[in-house]
């Protein structure tokens, strides 16, 4: 079934990407590219947008209304992920977002007065290392060991430790809330192809943290779940974006006395990736609506949106570049922009591979119980998604 936003989803989502297009665009991240790590004052962080995240109640989604907070779901994350990868928004905000999450799923009542207010107003920024670089998205891919309090261990490719004011670690036996300027922690800066983001290298070393009191193995792998709808999320918008400017491109480029994308080769590729992107809107849309109503084949559906948002969006990327000719292999050329972004999202909280095989094993071990369940939902049900018969590629 198809199935698509619902009203107050489509009127953030609408607000969301007016706001980025009018303040935020284009020539703001080209600024942010062509700003080398060493000479960014900000920390990658633009001042004014950041505010504006705050502000806006973007930092809130998920947090409770009774700890300031807005009180939506993953449903309604999502749909500002999409907007921040379809604008290639640089800023910390999913891993701020992933420290309130573990809060609130896992923090003791005192732990989440002391943070969430914080966080859903803009106060904090967060980093988050909840696995080591190539790892299956699962608790067994924690980067860090704890003794008691203490923990040690080197977090590499964590978005934004450089100016973060509270980083979110997991060790195989918790989740820690670690304070960047304690004793025992390095933090080192590192170049990066995708400069919509800023990358660093964390060592602990010895270092106090602060264990979320109902952190446990299960508690770390619903973080993960969610951590990697959000990617898809932002991965989806950036293959929509890259397939709508490419085929508005190709309209109006003339070859041979005819525009480029009435060649059959190009526009029957095109017409294959849009129904790649739209199948991926479609899984990413059911994941969140899955994690926000606690289905149990809510994992099944997490891996089977990642795994098709990120070869989706490497699809369209790449495409995107080929068919804009000369001009795609540029700097002066937005799209490496999202190509850029696009391949390091792809192996963020596990690559395509390894969700298939997480898709495999939940078969093999009979956790999966009806391939129908994995392919709509029922009209009107909770969450916002609505069975609405519309694509949601057009939301």
């Amino acid at each position: 079934m198809d199935f698509a936003l619902d009203d107050e989803q489509r009127a953030l989502q609408d607000a969301v990407r007016s706001y980025l297009r009018d303040r935020f665009g284009l020539d703001k991240v080209r600024e942010l590219y062509e700003t080398t790590q060493e000479a960014d004052e900000t920390g990658g962080v633009p001042p004014a947008l950041w505010q504006a995240v705050g502000e806006q109640g973007w930092l809130a989604v998920l947090i409770p209304e009774e700890h300031d907070g807005i009180g939506l779901g993953v449903l309604d994350a999502s749909v500002l992920a999409r907007a921040f990868g379809a604008g290639t928004v640089p800023g910390p905000w999913l891993s701020t977002v992933l420290v309130g999450e573990a809060v609130r799923l896992a923090g003791s009542p005192e732990q989440q007065a002391s943070w969430l207010p914080r966080i859903a107003a803009g106060e904090v920024k967060g980093a988050a290392a909840l696995l080591k670089p190539g790892s299956s998205p699962a608790p067994a891919g924690a980067p860090a060991t704890a003794e008691g309090d203490a923990l040690s261990g080197r977090l590499e490719l964590v978005d934004y430790a450089g100016v973060a004011d509270v980083l979110l670690v997991a060790a195989p036996d918790g989740l820690f809330l670690v304070d960047p300027s304690a004793s025992g922690v390095t933090v080192t800066p590192h170049e990066t192809l995708d400069r919509s983001t800023r990358l660093f290298t964390v060592e602990l070393d010895g270092t106090p943290g602060e264990r979320l009191g109902a952190s446990t193995p299960e508690a770390h792998q619903e973080l993960l779940d969610r951590a990697a709808v959000l990617a898809a999320a932002d991965l989806v918008g950036l293959a929509r974006r890259a397939l709508t400017d490419t085929v508005d491109y190709d309209k109006d480029r003339v070859q041979f006395g005819k525009p480029v994308g009435s060649f059959q080769a190009i526009k029957h590729h095109l017409a294959d990736i849009h129904l790649a992107v739209t199948m991926a809107e479609h899984a990413v849309l059911y994941a969140a609506h899955a994690l926000d109503l606690g289905d149990p084949d809510a994992p099944v559906a997490v891996s089977i949106a990642k795994a098709k948002a990120s070869d989706t969006a490497r699809e369209a990327t790449s495409a995107m570049i080929q068919y804009h000719g000369g001009i795609g292999y540029t700097w002066e050329h937005h799209s490496h922009f999202v190509f850029k972004r696009s391949k390091r999202l792809e192996y963020a909280y596990g690559d395509a591979s390894q969700h298939r095989e997480r898709i495999a094993q939940a078969l093999l071990d009979g956790q999966h119980t009806s391939d129908d369940d994995l392919t709509g939902v029922t009209p009107g049900g909770s969450g916002g998604v609505q069975g609405t018969g519309v694509a949601a590629g057009a939301a």
